[in-house]
């Protein structure tokens, strides 16, 4: 996987790791425009400090031990979206000394949004944030820098799935149906509302369930969800791309939620590292959130978490075991 990241010089993953080539003792970002080595002379490290204690100095074209300007300049506004809300992209432009054309593909190319989405994100994950700390909707928006409600879910409509209230009280008001299936992998939890799956797990039952949604309503699946529950299993025994069509009704902060979106963009039978999937989000040095991201996946396989292994090729971690993992990674062929 990054012996072809290094082929095609994607930008993307600069910072998630080097490319070290032994027959010249140096080592180079991802998207460094030298010529190809052979595959034979090259080896990865997770850090340019990895690299260097292997003995090799730092490519000169495209100082992978350094900082670019335009690195800079996408983290300076970054830092100042956080600060001071939505800005207008002239202003972006003026703060980062580029044209406004040239900073929005600068900045698109880097993080995988535009400036105007980034900070639409933002303002999504701090009303998460104060409703789990039990503020009320209209505060959580207030704060957030929504002028109301209206505003809040025009631009969220679509991607939220359970509404904000319902995120505040543990899913008070929402039904919940489901039931416990049998799988080739053991026992399967599934849970879902009238908008889609809200719950994939292995060896659960009702308990684990109605932890993770606290004040809803459970209720047996009957047959309206005969058809649901038999394309969920399916996806599970036979794994595939048509598990994408099953549709889904997850909670999450406005990070996690890009976390999902980028698993779901993994392609049936690949894997990608934690330090992979955090470049693919623009912020190659956020591993850590990014398997906090996967540990709050309530829906296994079909937001499949399981596709992201060790930076060393291992398995690394899994909530339902690693035996599952790893039969889940053979029936797509990895």
């Amino acid at each position: 996987m990054r012996w072809q990241i290094a082929l095609a010089k994607d930008r993307r993953f600069d910072g998630a790791f080097v490319t070290g080539v032994h027959s010249t003792g140096i080592y180079c970002r991802p998207s460094c425009p030298a010529r190809a080595p052979l595959r034979k002379n090259v080896r990865f490290y997770a850090t340019p400090a990895d690299a260097e204690k292997a003995g090799l100095r730092p490519c000169k074209r495209c100082s992978p031990a350094t900082q670019s300007a335009e690195e800079a300049c996408v983290l300076a506004a970054i830092a100042a979206i956080r600060a001071e809300g939505a800005l207008t992209l002239e202003a972006l432009a003026d703060l980062t000394g580029y044209t406004p054309t040239h900073f929005q593909r600068l900045f698109k190319r880097t993080v995988g949004m535009s400036p105007a989405a980034f900070a639409r994100a933002i303002r999504e994950e701090r009303v998460r944030a104060g409703l789990s700390m039990g503020q009320t909707v209209t505060q959580a928006l207030s704060n957030a820098g929504y002028a109301g409600s209206k505003q809040f879910y025009a631009e969220t409509k679509g991607r939220l799935g359970m509404a904000p209230s319902d995120w505040s009280k543990g899913g008070a008001g929402r039904v919940v149906y489901w039931a416990v299936l049998p799988t080739s992998l053991g026992p399967m939890l599934v849970g879902a509302t009238e908008m889609g799956v809200c719950c994939l797990a292995f060896g659960e039952g009702e308990a684990e369930l109605q932890a993770r949604f606290p004040r809803a309503e459970l209720l047996a699946a009957g047959e309206d969800f005969r058809d649901l529950f038999a394309q969920v299993v399916a996806a599970v025994e036979q794994p595939g791309p048509g598990s994408a069509a099953i549709p889904l009704d997850v909670k999450g902060t406005a990070f996690q939620q890009r976390v999902w979106e980028e698993l779901r963009r993994i392609p049936h039978g690949e894997t990608r590292s934690y330090s992979e999937l955090a470049a693919a989000l623009g912020n190659p040095k956020a591993s850590r959130a990014v398997g906090g991201a996967n540990g709050a996946n309530n829906v296994a396989v079909l937001i499949p978490c399981h596709r992201v292994i060790a930076a060393d090729g291992t398995l690394g971690g899994y909530a339902y075991g690693l035996a599952i993992k790893a039969e889940l990674l053979k029936r797509e062929g990895v």
